[in-house]
């Protein structure tokens, strides 16, 4: 069975501030786009398929590790449409047993080594799993700016990326979250939706999703000292 990548990126995620995307924002002299991609173009992938917006020129003008595994197609409005863009653009070679890993193109840190554990936990799974970190803050549910109550966070889990499921089903609970109109945050909700149980995978905490203006200085960081523990 294959692997391959979907990376969503026509996003504008202008929260980091300012009216550059995220994805091209400058990150250790390269862009985020660069160091994510660049990163996923080591896995032993038939190809990384990155939707963009549809009036993307950026990403043509970059420089990448390994361009022959990129391909770059045009993405939607809501994050699904854009990963049903790429499962799109690989249908007629992948088939409904392969694998597809599903990556925020904003965590830019994510481990290979997380990666590759994510993949050999789930070799055998029926359904594919999700990296995901154990909730270790006090949960509290708010009634606007005011407490409504505690939450336990026994079992609580942060998702994160990469999710990885196989073809058939993903492109399947992504299509019937459409015709639903039930708007999915992440691939692990579609599969949900349609009764399975991904698999949660312990990740490393330094997999940051650049949201807000400070993350690009916490991911530098980051980055940095993975570059010096040779990850």
């Amino acid at each position: 069975m294959s692997l391959w990548c979907v990376v969503p990126a026509a996003g504008r995620g202008l929260r980091v501030g300012g009216d550059l995307p995220k994805q091209y924002l400058s990150l250790n002299g390269k862009t985020v786009m660069q160091c994510t991609l660049d990163r996923l173009c080591s896995l032993p992938t038939e190809a990384v398929i990155v939707p963009v917006a549809a009036d993307d020129s950026r990403a043509a003008t970059l420089v990448w590790r390994d361009a022959s595994l990129l391909r770059f197609v045009e993405g939607g409005v809501e994050r699904a449409d854009s990963v049903l863009a790429g499962l799109e653009a690989i249908a007629r070679q992948a088939s409904d047993d392969d694998w597809v890993l599903v990556h925020d193109v904003a965590r830019p840190c994510v481990r290979l080594e997380d990666i590759e554990h994510l993949l050999r936990a789930i070799d055998r799974h029926p359904v594919g799993g999700l990296l995901a970190n154990r909730v270790r803050d006090t949960m509290k549910r708010g009634n606007g700016d005011e407490v409504a109550e505690t939450v336990p966070r026994e079992d609580l889990w942060h998702a994160l990326t990469p999710q990885v499921f196989r073809y058939g089903l993903l492109r399947d609970a992504l299509l019937a979250a459409r015709a639903a109109g039930v708007t999915v945050t992440d691939e692990a909700q579609a599969i949900e939706r349609m009764g399975e149980k991904p698999l949660l995978v312990e990740g490393a905490r330094d997999n940051l999703k650049i949201t807000w203006p400070e993350d690009l200085a916490i991911a530098e960081a980051f980055l940095r000292l993975q570059e010096e523990a040779g990850l």
